[in-house]
């Protein structure tokens, strides 16, 4: 469903799939949530909320309703392993005093995603910026920030490229509308230096990029911004992250998400083609 994310502290993925595979495993032992409860000495609802990934995974308990759903050896073990990773602070918790809530949802989709797809008509996505681009970008979006809070966000940015270079980093596919790249963000020099960056992104095997020119005239994804997010657990649906002035929406029903994934489909062939972004992104260099 769509999911406005309220402020509190933001589950990891893999809580988030620990908790589909807890349910899973309750009612295939065919368990009810009374049952289960009574078993750890809590309410209904502290199992219900352990299924959704709303609380921490309390080892003791874990053990305990495994053994009610009858799991026993290494697959209680393999599960108590994931349970103990997933209760560890996402790297991203060291950012927290410049990462608001709602924003560290997508920082942990975005780390555990095997594809990244993304419309930006505004900005180069965060994942392909130059430092100082970012600087520009991030000076204009917090005006009342100290330098040291906006060096902390460019920080958290430079950071989040590093999935870049992953032995098994995501697949990233972005559409870019040509007015990001007309846009000049920092002045001449940054803007030159952001278009080489991008050129030399193109040599990164998984990084895809297309620009939606000018001359391609309407098309499906000018309403704004969005990003989809594939995953290798199977327990894990496709999500879509849409932002807004305050906050953001996580999208993941099924149907929802599929409108985009035809949207952006939909785009990539009325985009130029991925062969010629080279060529395009040195043709608009020569504007700054």
């Amino acid at each position: 469903m769509s999911e406005a994310r309220p402020a509190g502290a933001a589950p990891t993925v893999l809580r988030r799939v620990l908790g589909k595979r807890l349910r899973h495993l309750r009612e295939r032992a065919k368990v009810s949530f009374e049952e289960a409860a009574k078993a750890i000495e809590v309410t209904p609802l502290t199992v219900r909320r352990m299924e959704k990934a709303e609380v921490g995974l309390k080892i003791p308990y874990l053990k305990e309703l495994l053994r009610n759903y009858g799991v026993r050896g290494p697959e209680m073990e393999d599960f108590l392993a994931l349970a103990r990773e997933a209760n560890q602070p996402g790297w991203w918790h060291q950012f927290r005093d410049v990462l608001p809530d709602w924003f560290s949802v997508y920082v942990s989709l975005e780390s555990e995603a095997t594809v990244i797809r993304a419309y930006e008509p505004h900005y180069v996505p965060g994942l392909l910026q130059t430092e100082d681009y970012a600087r520009a970008v991030l000076r204009m979006g917090f005006p009342s920030d100290t330098e040291e809070e906006l060096e902390r966000r460019i920080a958290l940015r430079v950071k989040r490229q590093s999935l870049l270079t992953k032995s098994d980093a995501p697949t990233i596919w972005a559409i870019l509308d040509e007015t990001v790249l007309h846009r000049p963000v920092g002045g001449s020099r940054v803007m030159r230096d952001q278009i080489d960056h991008l050129i030399d992104t193109l040599d990164i095997p998984k990084v895809r990029l297309q620009i939606m020119r000018f001359a391609a005239g309407p098309h499906p994804g000018a309403f704004g911004p969005f990003h989809y997010f594939r995953f290798g657990f199977s327990e894990l649906p496709d999500v879509v992250y849409t932002e807004s002035l305050t906050g953001a929406v996580y999208v993941d029903k099924p149907a929802e998400v599929v409108a985009y994934l035809e949207v952006l489909d939909r785009m990539a062939v009325q985009a130029e083609p991925i062969g010629d972004s080279s060529t395009i992104l040195a043709e608009l260099r020569k504007e700054h």
